[in-house]
């Protein structure tokens, strides 16, 4: 059964997620280290666990979710992999990191593409691809359906949801995807979002006063 720890990086206080099974290999999702020591936590729980680097994930690609990206690379070799339609968001980043005052060392980009849906594999785990845009223009989020897990990326926050006022961002396709792509999963699914901390879909359901 695959555990997820997260780690809070970078100005935006972005979520880094690993997520691992009991075979040792992980995955890493939206890598926001921007500075040595938020590097080092990351490689560190790494080494400590002994656990095997696999697959580089990003839900979308605003700044904060790819500072660490080509790190990550450097370090095991691994491109990222997200929704081909999100190419153009990271492209952006070396423009605009600048003027935001950022060092962005460039991104790597993908040798594959992920699906708007379908699974991916690592260990023992398989993760279903759920397309949800609105906040950026092709964002997936990661659901691990034995063990309730979704990693979900700037869609969904606790009694909050993602930003839309950002380019290729949609208030109504943010609130629909959410509406008929997350909150038809179980209740007792844990959400771990791009930033914040972690809620279930259904205490959302409930109190997120964007949805209710």
């Amino acid at each position: 059964m695959a555990k997820v720890i997260s780690f809070v990086n970078n100005p935006y206080q972005e979520n880094t997620y690993i997520l691992y099974d009991e075979t040792g290999e992980c995955v890493i999702i939206d890598p926001g280290m921007y500075t040595a020591p938020e590097q080092n936590t990351v490689v560190s729980f790494i080494k400590n666990n002994n656990l095997k680097p696999v697959m580089l994930l990003n839900t979308h690609c605003h700044i904060d979710h790819v500072l660490g990206n080509k790190f990550v690379f450097e370090q095991y070799g691994l491109k990222p992999r997200f929704h081909v339609g999100e190419s153009e968001v990271l492209a952006a980043v070396v423009a605009y990191a600048p003027s935001m005052g950022f060092r962005y060392d460039v991104s790597p980009m993908p040798d594959e593409f992920l699906p708007e849906t379908g699974t991916i594999h690592f260990g023992n785990t398989t993760l279903h691809l759920i397309f949800a845009p609105g906040h950026s223009p092709a964002h997936l989020c990661f659901y691990d359906k034995e063990a309730k897990i979704l990693i979900g990326g700037d869609v969904l926050f606790r009694q909050s949801i993602g930003r839309t006022d950002l380019p290729g961002g949609n208030f109504t396709q943010l609130i629909d995807n959410i509406e008929t792509k997350l909150f038809t999963l179980p209740d007792d699914v844990t959400v771990y979002p791009g930033h914040g901390p972690e809620t279930t879909i259904g205490y959302e359901k409930q109190n997120n006063p964007f949805l209710t």
